[in-house]
Parts: structure tokens; C-alpha cells; sequence
């Protein structure tokens, strides 16, 4: 899970190198490139028809990506890289997590069969290989409760309730930084904002004029912050949202068990 983590990490860090270099190369460029008609050309002939200029600009498009990024850009590269960060180490710990509460979940009812099947053949020794041999905090708790099941039910009854505690504390581990990403990027992006609004008003403050095109261009760039935040809160919302699901399923399931278990044992030593 380590490895993954670090993967990702080291993805997102690229992604961000790359997106800084478009910037370089963007302010390098040209902002706009002057059409002059020649003797040969009239002024007339320059100029392109509508129709032919949008479906030219059609053709030409930006792609998806390159749209992106020119978005990234123009909502400033300090901001916008910080909620990137914001959403790959929230996504690469929602994945971390993901995985591994679908590895811990089980088939309880089968594992059941086969630690009875065990108790029957091979007693207590049996029963724990079979718990060793299967993965998940249920395996695990059923292992706690048998490895003290000669020390009598009450012992085993308490053993599996707080080594339960400690299993559904592994399966939370990680939401909490999950809910920071989450209330992090929307403050961010709403920071960003408000910059970005300020700087808007300095710049009407130095013109002395209130200008639509003058006071646009600085409320659109602000508010891409906003919309960047707001999308790494839903995205990582969803996670958050299936791993507590996940977590309340594996935890009822693990308490389910651990009442078979108990029984189970109340009749191999009844028994005996």
C-alpha cells in the first residue's frame, strides 16, 4: 500500500513539473499573431468568413487535457498546484483504503463451517491454523478468541470484543486525513478566490474606474480556484462516503461472527 501511495505521489508531483513548464512556455510565446494583407491578397480576402473561422476553431480545438491545463493556468499555478496536492494525496490514500477493506471482507458464513468442521477433527489447535490461513480482521478476531479459549468463555467473550476494537481501528485508519483533503481543497480554492478579488479591486483602485472587461477577467480567474476545490471535495467525498459504508458493513459482519463463535464454542466444550 506503501508503494501505491508513493506511485501516485510521484505521478501527481509530475504532473505538476509538466503544468509549470506549459506555463513557461505559454508566457514565452506570443500572445497573438498579426495577419498583414500582402499586394497579392486583398484586405478583403484576409479576412476569414464566420462561419469558416468557427469551424476552423472547431477542428483546431483544445482537447480535454489541453483545456485543463490552460484552466490550471489561468487560476494561478500557486493555488491550483496546492489543491492538485490536495486531491492526489486524498486519492492516493482513498485508494489505500479501498483496497484494503475490500481485501478485509470475507466470507464469514464458509469461515464458520470450516473452523466447526476443525473443532469437530482437530479441536482448538485445528480451528486457529484455519483462522492463520485466512485473511481479514474476522480471522484475526476468531484467532484472539480461540488462542484463550481454555481460559473460559467469559475470557474469550472479552477478548473478542477488544481485540474487535482494535481491528476496526486499523479499518478507520486513514479517514481522517481523507476529511482534511476534503475540508481543505474548498478552503483553498475559496482563498484563492478571495485573493484573487482583492487583487481585482487594487487593479480598480489603480485605474480609477469601475471597467466590466477590467474587473471580468480578474472575478474569472478567482472563481477557477473555487471550482477546483469544490470538485476535489466531491471526489473525494465519494470515497470517503463507500470506505465508512464498507467499514459499518465489515464491523456488523465482525460482530455477527463473534457471537457464532461464542456458540460454537459453548457447544465443542459442552461436548467435551
Amino acid at each position: 500500500m506503501k508503494k501505491l501511495f508513493a506511485l501516485i505521489a510521484v505521478i501527481g508531483m509530475l504532473y505538476i513539473t509538466t503544468s509549470n513548464d506549459v506555463v513557461a512556455q505559454d508566457q514565452a510565446a506570443p500572445a497573438t499573431t498579426e495577419v498583414k494583407a500582402t499586394p497579392a491578397a486583398p484586405a478583403a480576402a484576409v479576412v476569414a468568413d464566420p462561419e469558416e473561422k468557427a469551424a476552423a476553431q472547431a477542428e483546431g480545438g483544445q482537447s480535454f487535457h489541453s483545456a485543463l491545463k490552460q484552466k490550471f493556468i489561468e487560476g494561478g499555478p500557486g493555488f491550483m498546484a496546492s489543491i492538485l496536492i490536495c486531491m492526489i494525496l486524498g486519492l492516493a490514500i482513498a485508494i489505500e483504503r479501498v483496497i484494503y477493506l475490500n481485501l478485509a471482507s470475507t466470507n464469514n458464513k464458509k469461515l464458520l463451517e470450516k473452523i466447526e468442521e476443525a473443532l469437530k477433527t482437530g479441536g482448538v489447535e485445528a480451528a486457529k491454523e484455519v483462522c492463520r490461513n485466512t485473511r481479514g480482521p474476522v480471522a484475526s478476531i476468531f484467532y484472539q478468541g480461540l488462542d484463550r479459549s481454555h481460559e473460559g468463555l467469559d475470557v474469550v467473550e472479552k477478548t473478542v470484543v477488544a481485540y474487535g476494537g482494535v481491528q476496526t481501528s486499523l479499518l478507520e485508519k486513514g479517514l481522517i486525513w481523507i476529511a482534511l483533503f476534503i475540508a481543505l481543497g474548498p478552503m483553498l480554492g475559496f482563498l484563492g478566490t478571495v485573493i484573487g478579488m482583492v487583487q481585482a479591486f487594487d487593479a480598480i483602485e489603480v485605474a480609477g474606474d469601475i471597467s466590466p472587461s477590467l474587473v471580468a477577467g480578474g472575478i474569472k480567474v478567482a472563481l477557477i480556484t473555487t471550482i477546483g476545490g469544490l470538485i476535489v471535495a466531491m471526489i473525494l467525498q465519494v470515497f470517503y462516503n463507500y470506505s465508512v459504508s464498507k467499514i459499518e458493513s465489515i464491523v456488523t459482519s465482525m460482530e455477527d461472527a463473534s457471537i457464532s463463535l461464542i456458540d460454537l464454542l459453548v457447544k465443542y466444550n459442552t461436548k467435551k
